[in-house]
């Protein structure tokens, strides 16, 4: 009598020119008989993949947060702790409280050294092993030192707290709602701004800058954003936070509607006498142009040209309501229209574009939208060439092109 479990034979329909078992061996199932299926089908790939986007874009705001800490603890800590203590500063500053995962940590550092792991020289230090909960530790236990650089420490512990569940889901390749992770999204923006780093983007305001859209940007030739119409748009970026605020504003289309119709005369006033300059570019009312788009939207004779003019008379009114008309120009141009662009802050690091192209039977609402942020880096050589301008640039250019061609409106 043997002491295992045996489990069942092989296939017992093979049994011509094959070897007998021996008494008290176990026998290999064949795949057949276990039934399992290792085939993914598309239903599973579309839901890994959902999975890896999420888990991907949560591990990029964890890394950025991660990185802002371990600089700030560095910046503040250091100082104090490694004129006594040299390169065991870390140590020295987790104390006795701290000795179980800071010496993890300095082990850690060790090994990668002597297996090659650390590429990068800048990296061979021990605050580059310590995860965001020693960092956290490092912090509220000498919070006397960091306070006069941090308004408050409620609030950061709060928003560590909101990424500690996203933390845990990623770092252990688990799946991610979308809930959770837009929670950590809001959390990373809020710590990155309580920590210093916000400084230098004066657009945050207006259209958030986004820490994908940070790292991957150029590949998108600075398309920040795309929306099948403008109802999709405005719910995202309502005119209010696309025109308030602006220092320069060009607009160029047939009508201007998303400006016009959305953006109300009264703020328009308030905005060119807070130091706005508006450049607006309608189409010629009087123009074939206007009767050619007419007859492509199914429009009777008129009705477009009626609407267009509707829409000068209404921002003349607004200019004369200006101590400077100068700020306010009104043009119109002649040429066949292709876009309809609006402009914000086309001369800062701040510039947002919002674009749309005529189709030959949808009218403005229906077209997709782009959103388009202006370059915020200076031009870099790669290659011993300049790297190449976006849409924005290239837009931008067109404006000035058919604004150099157009006639003013008395």
């Amino acid at each position: 009598m043997t002491g295992g479990l045996e489990l069942p034979p092989g296939d017992s329909g093979h049994e011509s020119g094959a070897a007998e078992v021996p008494p008290g061996a176990v026998s290999l199932a064949r795949p057949m008989e276990i039934g399992a299926e290792l085939d993914w089908g598309a239903d599973a790939w579309n839901e890994v993949r959902t999975r890896a986007r999420r888990a991907g874009r949560a591990y990029i705001w964890l890394n950025l947060v991660e990185q802002r800490l371990r600089a700030v603890v560095a910046a503040v800590l250091r100082p104090i702790y490694e004129p006594v203590h040299g390169d065991e500063w870390v140590v020295a500053a987790a104390g006795p409280a701290g000795h179980e995962w800071v010496q993890r940590a300095v082990a850690v550092r060790e090994v990668s050294r002597r297996k090659g792991y650390l590429l990068d020289p800048a990296d061979d230090n021990v605050v580059s092993f310590l995860t965001l909960p020693q960092l956290r530790e490092l912090m509220v236990q000498h919070w006397p030192c960091f306070e006069p650089y941090l308004d408050d420490r409620r609030d950061l512990e709060l928003a560590l707290d909101e990424l500690e569940v996203s933390r845990n889901v990623v770092s252990r390749n688990r799946a991610l709602s979308e809930a959770v992770l837009a929670q950590a999204e809001r959390a990373s923006a809020k710590l990155l701004d309580i920590l210093g780093s916000g400084a230098g983007r004066p657009s945050a305001d207006r259209l958030p800058v986004d820490a994908v859209e940070d790292l991957v940007g150029d590949r998108y030739a600075d398309v920040v954003g795309v929306h099948p119409d403008r109802v999709r748009l405005q719910r995202q970026l309502p005119a209010e936070d696309l025109f308030g605020g602006a220092r320069r504003l060009d607009g160029i289309g047939i009508g201007l509607n998303l400006l016009v119709q959305n953006y109300s005369g009264r703020r328009l006033v308030r905005l060119a006498e807070g130091g706005c300059r508006a450049r607006l570019l309608f189409l010629n009312p009087a123009s074939s142009a206007v009767r050619r788009r007419e007859r492509e939207l199914g429009l009777k004779k008129g009705e477009l040209s009626r609407s267009v003019e509707m829409n000068i008379m209404h921002m003349r009114r607004v200019r004369d309501r200006l101590r400077d008309s100068a700020a306010f120009q009104i043009n119109v141009f002649d040429e066949t229209p292709r876009f309809t662009a609006y402009v914000v802050n086309g001369d800062g690091p701040d510039g947002i574009a919002v674009v749309q192209s005529y189709l030959r039977r949808a009218r403005g609402m229906e077209v997709p939208v782009l959103v388009l942020r202006g370059s915020r880096r200076e031009p870099v050589q790669s290659g011993g060439k300049e790297r190449d301008s976006g849409l924005f640039d290239t837009y931008r250019e067109e404006f000035e092109s058919v604004w150099a061609d157009s006639r003013p409106v008395s």
